[in-house]
C-alpha cells in the first residue's frame, strides 16, 4: 500500500480531519480520503491520543470544499454508504512542489526520543526490519542492535513509546514499513489485511474498569438498626 500523501491544496489536513470528526458521521476512511492521512491516524486524532489542541477547521468555509460536495458525504453516511468519496473545490493557486526525498532530519529536541521510539516498534512491529527502522527514525544499526541487545549507555532511562507520538515518523509510514516486513515473511496480503484488522480491532476494545469496592454508607445496616 502506497504512503498517503495530504492532498494538494489542503492547508490543514489534520485540522480538517479533526472538524470532519466532530461535525460528520463519515467513517475515518473517508475522511482520511479526503485529507490525505491515514485512516488510524484519523481514529487516534478523534481519540485524542495524537494532536491534542488541535482547532478544528471548517473546509468549506476556507473554500477547500463546496457544501454541496459535504452534503452528499453526510447524506451518504447516514445512509449506511461510506463508499462516497469528496472531491476538493477547485482552487486557483499553484500547486505544491513537493521537495525530493532526501535523508531524514531530526530536529535536536526529537533526538533524545529516538531510543524510546526503537524500543516500541522492536516490541511491537519485530516485523520491521533494521533498515526500515533506520529510514523510519533516522538511526542507526549500532543504534538499534545496543537497544534489542539491552546494551544502550542510557537503558535505565529508555521506555517505549510510539514513535508516532515522539513526532519522528507518521502512521502511515509506521504501516507501509510494517507491511513491507509481513511481506517479506511470506505472508499473502490477505493475511496481512487480516493481521492489520486484528490488530486495529484490539486498539478499539475499550477497557474494562476494575470494580471497586464499595466505600459508601451501608443502609441496609442502619435500617436493621433503627427497627430494633
Amino acid at each position: 500500500m502506497a504512503t498517503k500523501i495530504p492532498v494538494a491544496g489542503l492547508l490543514m489536513p489534520k485540522a480538517t480531519a479533526v472538524w470532519l470528526v466532530e461535525n460528520t458521521p463519515m467513517t475515518f476512511e473517508q475522511i482520511a480520503d479526503f485529507t490525505g492521512l491515514h485512516p488510524i491516524e484519523v481514529q487516534a486524532l478523534a481519540d485524542e491520543e495524537v494532536g491534542r489542541g488541535i482547532v478544528g477547521r471548517n473546509p468549506v468555509e476556507h473554500s477547500e470544499l463546496t457544501q454541496d460536495e459535504l452534503d452528499k458525504a453526510i447524506d451518504s453516511a447516514m445512509n449506511g454508504d461510506a463508499s462516497y468519496r469528496m472531491k476538493m473545490a477547485r482552487s486557483d493557486l499553484p500547486s505544491v512542489k513537493v521537495r525530493a526525498k532526501g535523508p531524514r532530519y531530526t530536529p535536536v529536541t526529537k533526538r533524545q526520543d529516538k531510543p524510546d521510539a526503537i524500543a516500541y516498534i522492536l516490541k511491537h512491529n519485530p516485523e520491521i526490519s533494521d533498515a526500515q527502522i533506520c529510514k523510519l527514525i533516522g538511526t542507526t544499526k549500532p543504534t538499534i542492535q545496543a537497544i534489542r541487545d539491552r546494551e544502550h549507555p542510557n537503558m535505565p532511562n529508555i521506555k517505549a513509546r510510539h514513535p508516532v507520538d515522539c513526532g519522528l515518523c507518521t502512521y502511515a509510514d509506521l504501516d507501509v514499513a510494517s507491511r513491507k516486513g509481513l511481506k517479506a515473511q511470506g505472508k499473502t496480503p490477505e493475511e496481512i489485511n487480516a493481521h492489520k484488522e486484528k490488530i486495529l480491532q484490539s486498539q478499539q476494545l475499550p477497557e474494562e474498569e476494575p470494580s471497586k469496592p464499595s466505600t459508601g454508607f451501608d443502609f441496609s445496616n442502619f435500617l436493621k438498626t433503627s427497627s430494633n
